[in-house]
């Protein structure tokens, strides 16, 4: 399969619609962002620079096959994922890595763009089993989880990571943190607390505009320090 790759920019949104139609039925609705986000967080990488936002799409021919997205945070020279997501209508092997490692070299570009050799390393948050309503939903997950250990992406026992609530009056979500160490150095326990506390303020302070409040329990919930963060 050859892939064609384009990015949904905050100029560029003639896709949207199309990729979101399958982000729609590939997350349970917990994890699942309302679709203003996305604009929200385009909107923000034009104006947010070294940080950036990235909205990855690989084309087969004119249909939509994946999409991945994900924020660079210059603070912390740190990539985090928030999707990636196959067409479950086509079958590829290698499809999901190929849209992964294509994310990693965008992500990489801006670590490059604000003066750093290379990442220091790429975290994302994917569900866990109990999560899952169905079967199906269970089963996913552990394909999830396999792909990413696959991948050169760790499991981070060290603590147990919660996401915020998405959605108003929901609870926070235990979630699984996978971590991939870029640089030669393994990023430490502090970097990585340090890292979490960057993904709450520029995720999902600023572009998701949940309460700084809830935000700041959160990071106690999982004993980081939140003070300043949202100042």
């Amino acid at each position: 399969m050859t892939i064609k790759w384009d990015e949904i920019t905050n100029d560029n949104v003639s896709n949207l619609e199309k990729a979101l139609e399958i982000f729609d039925r590939a997350f349970p609705v917990e994890v699942r962002e309302t679709h203003d986000v996305f604009i929200k967080s385009l909107q923000y990488a034009k104006s947010s620079k070294p940080n950036n936002y990235r909205f990855l799409i690989g084309f087969e021919g004119e249909r939509i096959v994946s999409f991945a997205t994900g924020h660079y945070l210059a603070d912390v020279n740190v990539g985090f994922i928030v999707y990636i997501v196959t067409n479950p209508l086509v079958r590829s092997k290698g499809l999901g890595t190929k849209t992964l490692l294509k994310l990693e070299e965008l992500l990489n570009e801006d670590a490059s763009f604000a003066g750093n050799t290379s990442l220091k390393a790429v975290i994302l948050e994917t569900e866990k089993q109990e999560m899952a309503h169905t079967v199906t939903e269970k089963l996913d997950c552990i394909r999830r989880n396999i792909f990413f250990e696959r991948n050169n992406y760790k499991q981070y026992k060290n603590l147990d990571y919660i996401q915020p609530p998405l959605h108003f009056g929901a609870s926070h979500i235990p979630l699984n943190l996978f971590i991939k160490n870029v640089q030669k150095n393994r990023i430490s326990d502090e970097e990585i607390n340090v890292s979490i506390g960057a993904i709450f303020r520029e995720k999902y302070y600023i572009v998701n505009g949940i309460d700084k409040n809830i935000l700041k329990h959160c990071l106690r919930t999982m004993g980081i320090d939140g003070e300043g963060l949202f100042d």
